[in-house]
């Protein structure tokens, strides 16, 4: 069971709730897919064990074969490629952070002068702790193919276990990339206009993905902003985390909720089997 932990915006408690139901499970998986800026393991402190090397397809030009038609530059979406042709040969430029690696140029070439390369845009670490296996995803610094670091971290995914995946904030590419494929997503979202505004994105991208989710609601106080809403929508609201100083000061420590506060084992519990009613 892959279960992905999203929310509309940052600062909701992503991690937090993706952290507590890992040490809640105990034999699982938690994937840090939140590739920009991953914090699982400031939380977890696992041991880690494998670091592997993220790379993406890159053209390299056989000047000796090409012909400076061209073609090449012109099936480029992305610009990678720029081709100049003069009296007497010519010149390939290409733009390492706009290419896609699609191998398209490759495939197409004419004179079969464009072969394969690879360069690093991020790594995977690996490690575990109290019987919790931790993969995290990393980019590079100045990298901006985070779905392509995304993907190969979710390789590492054991069909046989719960996978938790926590992913990025907000609804573009790289949150797509983490949630497609779950079997369920849970939407931590906090009662604040920003908060109902961004859920309210996130929702719609779940019924895109068609993949069922809930919601928790974190920093939860007396407003019901966003209970109105799932109750007009019929989003289930999983669990409330109330808005306490108590619990950022654990936060604020690293300590991981169902540590600092045991009692709220009990409720992740729970959640896990509000969960599995939901998967069909």
């Amino acid at each position: 069971m892959i279960i992905s932990v999203a929310s509309g915006k940052g600062g909701t408690g992503k991690t937090t709730v993706a952290v507590s139901l890992a040490l809640t499970i105990g034999n699982a998986q938690i994937i840090d897919c939140d590739v920009e800026e991953p914090n699982v393991r400031l939380f977890l402190t696992p041991e880690i064990k494998e670091t592997y090397q993220v790379n993406t397809l890159i053209p390299e030009i056989d000047k000796e074969k090409c012909t400076y038609c061209g073609y090449c530059s012109k099936i480029c979406v992305y610009n990678a490629l720029s081709v100049l042709k003069f009296e007497q040969g010519g010149e390939v430029f290409f733009f390492p952070h706009l290419c896609h690696g699609c191998g398209g140029c490759i495939l197409l070439c004419p004179e079969k002068a464009i072969y394969s390369g690879f360069r690093p845009i991020g790594e995977i670490t690996k490690g575990v702790k109290e019987g919790i296996e931790f993969i995290e995803g990393k980019l590079n610094i100045s990298e901006v193919l985070a779905p392509k670091v995304i993907e190969e971290t979710k390789k590492f995914i054991d069909p046989d276990k719960i996978a938790i995946i926590d992913a990025p904030p907000g609804t573009s590419c790289p949150t797509v990339a983490s949630i497609k494929g779950a079997d369920f997503c849970i939407l931590v979202t906090e009662p604040t206009p920003f908060g109902l505004h961004d859920l309210e994105l996130a929702y719609e991208m779940t019924k895109v993905l068609n993949i069922p989710c809930g919601v928790i609601i974190n920093k939860s106080q007396e407003d019901k902003i966003v209970e109105n809403f799932c109750e007009k929508v019929g989003l289930p609201i999983l669990m409330k985390i109330p808005f306490k100083r108590e619990i950022a000061e654990f936060y604020s420590k690293g300590i991981p909720l169902v540590v600092g506060m045991p009692e709220y084992k009990e409720k992740f519990l729970n959640l896990i089997e509000s969960i599995k009613g939901f998967i069909k």
